[in-house]
């Protein structure tokens, strides 16, 4: 990567041009950062650095010459800059933007630049490099306690620089690790204490460093203390805080403290519902495993607003626990579902609003143009209508009352800045007619000097016969008086030429030039005046920065919970009792399933407090869509939303696990198998009586025994010790002889039919366990081969005697008959039928057999195995 002075400009720096001279100087200042320098109308880069820009944005290289030598030399359009910058963002590059920061026609000589922001993945702060309905966050972790403390605490702080949302929290390293993963920052600093591990704390963050010094604690207090009251926070907190704002305050080029950031929030993630990244990746809450399709929050987005598409995504990743408001929260879904007319006519006001959250955060960095304060005026008119709308639906009284219309604003704003204006703010025309006497007179003299101008060619043909004389305008020469070569000789004396043409002359009159003079000098103070009234104007909103995001907290709110009521009554949810007894769904479906699959089969549940739900049946025949929908009712219901079933009776969880699915992690040399294992101790340790598990065929990566062995151990832990109500699918059909054997175990299946050699899936819960897996039949229906699956019938057929006919008819549990035959190998009896007798085996069995059971099928690829066994099986067949 790239960054910092270009070494061919370092080495000859005393020869440079002026302007390359700031050039370096402004890289070297800025050397972990790709400098973008703003010449002319192009953002520059130049040698190493406009190479690799040229690359990552496709731009064409010049070779730039001058006095010192020849430089490569690229342009990103300044005009068109968003979408190279994203490029260069997504290749992880930080950017510092110089820009001109002295008028160039005032200024005799170079320009001065300075940088004006540094652009990172997580401070971004342009609609166009940003998702509309989307936060990106900047986090920041620190450790507390002195980098020798036995049981340090780490602090950790997240911002959206362009929304202003800011809070912080504390805890262990694994709190950190897990809030990391539902906060998902774009960019991560980290204290100089702080050390992971080697492991790297949010996936897919960008890892930023930052000044030591803005971490010491007193420093970063200091800093929170603009901000916050830092007692309010536990010191590792505020000291995340303090680093996080003074890193977010330099990169926006700001000497003082952000505006916008008027609530940094201290929040406990205990008191929502917990859920860890594997649980939103198995949940498929956000995103989907495939990387396509529709996620949960996919198929629930019904909002009309960045503002309500952001606060329904939150709600999402952070349901509640306190019982009071999660009914509140279903008391005004069923208030919007059942008031139609108000729930269409909010919606349709709402898709009206704009990113006030956004809006806000760029006025009070004294960014925003004339169309973002007509923007926030556009979306101040609609809340009357918007309160006018919820007065139909008195339950929602205090939602409407929560709507502040912003009169005064609303009308200052539509007074001061015309209805269409220019982006420009500097160059006039974005200020009212009549807003400000003194703008209106020097406007008067500019126009009536414009209009007199106007006059002046039919005057002029009149007084000096000259037909075809024009009366024009440029910026270079000014107003004139243009006469053809053939017509030269009507010219009065009191013309002065001014310019000469090919086929024309140019003139002027002293009268011309007194009104040029006066024109120009009016336009020009007018344009001053224009500019100072609008960032007075600006500034006035800037000082209602937390009435405004108290306005777009509500339309927030309003626009979420119409969302989920919208959902509801087009999908027919139902809304869910609150109980303390267990989770109980009458005609339970999945969300995002039924969508797809118009024959979607509802299933009820039936799990009271603490219940280990034994889950068998064959593969496709629904099991880990069945446990992902009751899973995904229990997360609905606790944000706030109605829940797809006929009928709902749910507990208040404190964490919802997740192990589904089979991954690995090649880079962090973990087999899929140590994934497993890994996903399994977090829940076995942090699960409570209170939590719901849903675990997808644990054990399957290793060693048939032991991979049951421990399935059933994990089953024995989560009802003896933890008392947590789960749903554990599996293939180990032995296990369901715990249902006898403990009180709350109880065994659920999912049905299928055989006819001939044709298997039928019925996708319905049964109670009781299943009488086969079907797995060579799945295989068919995969499209295996025919001579694989005729050669898999055999071998299941020739097990099957004296074995679990429910699992394939091996006597051990087994489906796989290589597995089986490891593990008969591996604890062979002599005498026992078909195994040779340890003793009477021949040098290369007993090899064979050595080799066999030193195997780590956890750490064995397939085509591993396989070559493996073709080895062992010629060495036999050559001993034979």
């Amino acid at each position: 990567m790239v960054t910092g002075a270009p070494a061919k400009m370092l080495d000859r720096r005393e020869e440079l041009t002026p302007m390359l001279a700031q050039y370096v100087d402004l890289a070297e200042e800025y050397d972990d950062a790709v400098l973008l320098f703003r010449v002319g109308d192009f953002y520059k880069a130049f040698c190493e650095t406009a190479d690799e820009v040229a690359r990552v944005c496709e731009l064409t290289r010049i070779e730039r010459e001058d006095s010192t030598g020849t430089y490569t030399a690229c342009g990103i359009p300044v005009d068109n800059a968003a979408k190279y910058l994203d490029r260069l963002l997504d290749a992880e590059y930080r950017l510092a933007v110089a820009d001109q920061v002295e008028d160039p026609e005032e200024t005799n000589g170079l320009v001065d630049r300075a940088v004006t922001q540094v652009i990172t993945p997580g401070t971004v702060v342009d609609d166009e490099l940003l998702a509309a309905g989307s936060n990106t966050y900047v986090a920041c972790v620190t450790r507390g306690g002195g980098a020798d403390h036995p049981d340090p605490e780490f602090g950790l702080a997240h911002v959206d620089v362009s929304t202003g949302e800011c809070a912080a929290t504390a805890g262990s390293l694994a709190d950190v690790r897990e809030e990391l993963a539902r906060v998902a920052p774009a960019e991560l600093l980290t204290g100089p204490d702080v050390d992971a591990g080697g492991d790297d704390l949010a996936e897919g963050a960008m890892t930023t460093d930052y000044d030591p010094d803005a971490f010491a604690p007193d420093a970063a207090r200091e800093r929170l203390t603009a901000y916050a009251d830092p007692a309010r926070f536990p010191p590792a907190a505020a000291t995340a805080a303090g680093a996080l704002l003074a890193y977010a305050e330099w990169a926006q080029g700001d000497d003082g403290p952000l505006g916008h950031v008027n609530r940094v929030r201290r929040y406990d993630p205990r008191r929502t519902l917990r859920l860890d990244a594997t649980a939103l990746r198995g949940l498929e809450l956000f995103e989907t495993h495939a990387g396509d399709g529709a996620s949960l929050f996919d198929t629930l987005d019904e909002t009309r607003s960045a503002l309500g598409r952001r606060r329904l995504r939150a709600w999402l990743r952070r349901p509640l626990l306190d019982r009071e408001r999660i009914e509140a929260r279903h008391d005004a879904v069923e208030a919007f579902a059942e008031h139609t007319l108000a729930r269409e006519a909010a919606r349709d006001l709402l898709g009206e609003a704009y990113d006030l959250e956004r809006l806000v955060g760029r006025v009070t960095r004294g960014r925003a143009d004339a169309r973002d304060l007509r923007s926030l005026h556009a979306t101040f008119e609609a809340v009357p209508e918007l309160r006018d709308a919820l007065a139909d639906a008195p339950e929602l009284a205090a939602l409407r009352e929560s709507l502040d219309p912003m009169a005064d604003l609303r009308e200052r704003v539509d007074a001061a800045v015309v209805e269409d204006p220019p982006t420009d703010v500097t160059d006039g025309g974005v200020v009212r007619d009549g807003f400000d006497a003194d703008l209106d007179e020097v406007r008067g003299v500019a126009r009536e000097g414009r209009e007199w101008v106007a006059n002046l060619e039919s005057a002029e043909r009149e007084r000096t016969g000259i037909d075809n004389l024009d009366v024009g305008y440029n910026q270079v020469h000014g107003y004139y008086i243009e006469v053809t070569n053939g017509q030269l000789g009507k010219v009065p004396d009191d013309y002065t030429r001014r310019q000469t043409l090919k086929n024309s002359e140019r003139f002027y009159t002293p009268e011309l030039k007194r009104r040029e003079d006066e024109i120009l000098g009016a336009e020009e103070r007018a344009d001053r005046l224009e500019y100072e009234l609008f960032t007075d104007v600006r500034a006035d909103v800037a000082a209602e920065a937390e009435r405004i995001q108290n306005l777009a907290d509500a339309l927030a709110r309003v626009d979420a919970l119409a969302a989920l009521a919208t959902a509801a009554v087009e999908r027919n949810y139902a809304r869910p009792e609150l109980g303390a007894d267990g989770a109980f769904v009458e005609g339970g479906r999945h969300p995002v399933v039924e969508r797809t699959e118009p024959e979607f089969v509802p299933n009820d549940a039936d799990l009271p407090k603490g219940t280990v739900a034994l889950v068998t049946g064959p593969n496709m025949s629904g099991k880990s869509t069945y446990m992902r929908q009751v899973a995904l009712c229990v997360v609905l219901a606790q944000a706030g939303s109605f829940v797809p079933a006929q009928s709902a009776r749910l507990p208040v969880v404190d964490r919802v696990f997740t192990r589904v699915g089979a991954s690995d992690d090649i880079a962090g040399g973990e087999s899929t198998f140590m994934r497993e294992m890994r996903e399994l101790t977090d829940i076995l340790h942090d699960a409570t009586d209170d939590s719901l598990v849903v675990l997808d065929e644990v054990g399957r990566g290793t060693a048939t025994t032991d991979g049951r062995a421990i399935a059933r151990a994990a089953v024995e832990f989560l009802h003896d010790e933890l008392g947590a109500t789960a749903l554990f699918a599996t293939h180990y059909h032995d296990l369901t002889e715990l249902a006898d054997e403990r009180e709350r175990v109880r065994n659920l299946h999912f049905a299928a039919t055989r006819e001939g050699g044709d298997v039928t899936f019925l996708h319905r819960a049964k109670p009781g366990a299943a009488a086969a897996s079907y797995g060579v039949e799945v295989a068919e229906l995969a499209g295996v081969p025919d001579a694989v699956v005729e050669r898999a019938r055999t071998l299941v057929a020739e097990g099957a005697d004296g074995g679990d006919v429910a699992n394939g008819g091996s006597p051990d549990g087994s489906s796989d008959p290589v597995q089986r035959t490891l593990d008969d190998l591996g604890s062979a009896e002599p005498g026992r039928t078909g195994v040779t007798d340890p003793g009477d085996s021949t040098d290369a069995e007993r090899e064979t057999l050595a080799a066999l059971r030193g195997v780590d099928l956890a750490e064995t690829t397939p085509i591993e195995a396989l070559n493996r066994l073709n080895e062992l099986q010629r060495r036999l067949e050559e001993d034979a």
